[in-house]
């Protein structure tokens, strides 16, 4: 499904957030302008046949088009990951391989992490001119710049950038395709994760960063909004650190409601908040994956 009507929009996930997932979609199509159409591609990483199943039933088929994408079929052949030391899933690293899976007469394809709320039409941002740029994104709200001291890119001065350099968030990426791989961005940056590990703090960030500071288009900071930080009009709602499916969520009720509302039009209505132990157990879990491969 392509066409000027339709948003192309990428979400990556594993089975235990399938569930933000599906709160995110219903969001996105309760905003999306009448006569718009939702071509959705999920590169799942071992979602259970249960939870597809759920996803589904959770879509609006008026709307919206499901393509499930395998991970082990998204990574192209002879390429491989960093293994990174934080505990990050390796599926962080599937945005990258974006522009390569989808057809290529998409131009234009948004990718937004599965964590967010939209509160706007998201197909707006097909309004913005990025020929001249391989991605817009949002100036990340706590880090800001290279020189951020506890999570920019702290070898910035040996690379030879300056302090002040805009850093973006890389959980809504508007991205140019075809100059995504023209100019082999995709290679660039796993090359500047592997040979800068030690310093990769948020690994996919840290490498697009330094390998897009000036390729990229700054978007309304309104369309990135995270949910520890003050805001106003909230185009998106990111729910970083602590995710509200978690009884430890502690960054305010009415966001949490604003969560299971859209949840609650899906296919895990009544979910209830699990414990947080369940949340250290997944970090566990993403940290031997990664030494298993």
């Amino acid at each position: 499904m392509t066409g000027t009507n339709t948003v192309t929009l990428v979400v990556v996930s594993d089975d235990h957030y399938m569930i933000l997932v599906a709160a995110l979609i219903s969001s996105v199509e309760a905003h999306l302008a009448p006569g718009k159409q939702l071509d959705l591609w999920i590169v799942e990483d071992e979602v259970t046949q249960e939870n597809i199943d759920k996803m589904e039933a959770s879509v609006n088929k008026n709307v919206t088009t499901i393509h499930w994408q395998k991970l082990v079929d998204v990574i192209p052949l002879g390429w491989s990951l960093p293994i990174d030391h934080s505990s990050y899933p390796l599926n962080i690293y599937m945005r990258l391989f974006i522009p390569y899976f989808m057809p290529k007469d998409i131009k234009t394809v948004l990718y937004l992490d599965a964590d967010m709320i939209v509160q706007r039409d998201i197909s707006l941002l097909l309004n913005e001119d990025i020929d001249q740029f391989t991605i817009g994104a949002v100036l990340d709200p706590r880090l800001k710049t290279f020189d951020n001291h506890w999570g920019g890119i702290k070898n910035y001065k040996e690379l030879g950038f300056k302090g002040d350099t805009p850093y973006f968030n890389t959980g809504l990426l508007l991205i140019n395709a075809q100059k995504w791989r023209d100019d082999e961005t995709t290679e660039k940056i796993l090359a500047v994760i592997n040979n800068n590990k030690k310093y990769a703090n948020y690994p996919d960030q840290y490498g697009m960063n330094i390998v897009l500071h000036d390729q990229w288009l700054q978007l309304d900071k309104r369309w990135n909004n995270f949910v520890t930080e003050p805001f106003t009009d909230p185009y998106i709602i990111h729910y970083v650190e602590r995710k509200p499916i978690y009884s430890t969520f502690k960054n305010g009720e009415k966001y949490k409601q604003l969560f299971y509302k859209y949840l609650d039009t899906t296919a895990w209505k009544g979910t209830k908040p699990v414990t947080e132990s369940a949340r250290y157990v997944k970090k566990i879990k993403n940290i031997i994956a990664k030494f298993r491969k």
